[in-house]
């Protein structure tokens, strides 16, 4: 490829398909579902190198500072990090993209979901530079994955019989995802690719097709660049006109509608993640078709997931045949590997209940770190909180609550009223009712401590922030 490529990556959505280990809170393009990497930095890594620009993302306010940190942690740089003001589908989201690299129409464009599983890279780097050429000529290129099974979780992509061969193919049309019928016709005519959401197309062609297809859109997700505003590190769009914009998929708004389609086939074992099937078969069963996961044990038990999230929480199977069982700290699925993809109906039975597990971890993450809850009584509170390298919180007070902080791990820098101390292992600070505060971890190795809070009102929205480095209100 002799142009770079500019990578999108479409990190804001909070899916709930592999609940418990994905809430809306910390979704699972964050989490680390495979490996050490999280599937939002196996993307990014995926699409970076001597051929791709820095990327640019698109998240939402509440996921900011994740996708800023955990690229931090690769030692990879942004190009740019635009803010939803809310989920408007991706229709919207690609068209911010497009509009945001106006002013260099030829540059091409690789828009990628941020929590899909490629096993083989170099495979689908073959494919993009496959499908570069074709957009560069225009095209409105899509990747499609060959189907081994008449899946039903899945669009598809028809392929035109007239061109059977080649690198790049000419698309006859796409379909919605099918019925079990269905989808056993479709896999065995052989015209058929599954539609794995990945999309490739210069800046110029992209706004063309906008204009021609969904004029309605460019309007006020124009206004939404042109009168958002910069925060940080993060260019937040304007939150009104956004909320005009139609909410509507990339499919739908323009792909469907365009007649300059091709499809660039994806080998390198594509996997969307949709369901805890999926995650099952990506696992490596063994021979009885058992994969386990974490502290999980498995006694005579046949095509079945067993999955424990976090050390110390054991999880055992025993005769299981068929069963997915997925355990966190706080909170347990048992399904039928055939029901798996109905754990949504799970969450909104959660919600209605006003279950907080639903939708939250126990574990909160922050841009300074995280806390989570580790004991909860009438007037007292006990937390566990992580502060990172140059981390700090704000400096802030409290109406209802004392605090008592004790260091466990690492140095920190402690601010009450007027006076600044550090406090290392085993040392420990008491926070009265009202008083001004701040903590810090000046240190280069992570800061841990535990909090007791103690008060007769113990939410977190007791604060006032008198000043904040992140800029929150």
């Amino acid at each position: 490829m002799t142009t770079k490529i500019h990578p999108v990556i479409l990190c804001g959505g909070s899916g709930t398909r592999l609940w418990p280990l994905s809430r809306k809170s910390y979704p699972k393009q964050f989490g680390r579902v495979f490996g050490e990497l999280s599937l939002f930095q196996r993307t990014a890594a995926r699409l970076s190198g001597p051929d791709f620009a820095p990327p640019m993302l698109l998240t939402t306010s509440d996921f900011r500072f994740i996708v800023g940190q955990q690229l931090t942690e690769m030692g990879m740089e942004p190009g740019r990090i635009l803010i939803e003001p809310a989920g408007r589908n991706t229709g919207p989201a690609i068209l911010a993209a497009a509009l945001a690299l106006r002013d260099t129409p030829q540059a091409l464009m690789l828009v990628a979901p941020s929590d899909h599983l490629i096993a083989d890279e170099e495979a689908f780097r073959a494919a993009v530079r496959a499908g570069a050429a074709a957009a560069a000529e225009g095209r409105l290129v899509t990747f499609g994955v060959a189907p081994d099974r008449p899946e039903t979780g899945y669009g598809y992509l028809e392929l035109d019989e007239a061109d059977a061969d080649g690198p790049v193919r000419p698309l006859r049309r796409f379909v919605e995802k099918p019925d079990a019928e269905t989808a056993a016709q479709m896999l065995a005519s052989g015209r058929f690719l599954w539609n794995a959401g990945i999309f490739l197309f210069s800046v110029g062609a992209a706004l063309e097709a906008y204009r021609a297809h969904a004029p309605d859109l460019i309007a006020p997700v124009r206004r939404a660049l042109e009168e958002g505003r910069e925060d940080l590190d993060f260019f937040r769009l304007a939150e009104e006109p956004w909320l005009a914009a139609r909410d509507v998929s990339v499919d739908y708004a323009i792909m469907e509608k365009a007649g300059n389609l091709a499809v660039a086939p994806l080998g390198g074992g594509w996997n969307d993640l949709g369901s805890w099937t999926t995650v099952w078969r990506e696992t490596g069963p063994d021979a009885d078709g058992v994969a386990l996961s974490g502290e999980a044990t498995a006694i005579d038990c046949r095509d079945t997931l067993l999955r424990s999230e976090n050390e110390g929480v054991r999880l055992v199977g025993i005769g299981l045949e068929n069963i997915v069982a997925v355990a966190t700290r706080d909170a347990v699925l048992v399904a039928d590997m055939a029901q798996s993809q109905r754990v949504r109906e799970a969450v909104a039975a959660l919600k209605a209940q006003g279950a907080a597990q639903a939708e939250e971890f126990p574990r909160f993450h922050r841009p300074w770190g995280w806390y989570e809850t580790l004991a909860m009584g009438e007037r007292f509170q006990v937390k566990v909180i992580q502060v990172r390298p140059g981390g700090k919180l704000s400096l802030q007070s409290h109406m209802h609550r004392s605090e008592h902080w004790v260091v466990v791990e690492g140095t920190a820098r402690v601010t009450v009223g007027a006076e600044e101390r550090l406090l290392t292992e085993n040392e420990s600070v008491y926070i009265p009712l009202g008083a001004t505060h701040r903590l810090e971890n000046p240190g280069k190795v992570p800061l841990r401590l535990i909090e007791v809070q103690s008060g007769p009102y113990l939410g977190e929205d007791d604060i006032i922030r008198y000043e904040d480095i992140y800029a929150r209100g």
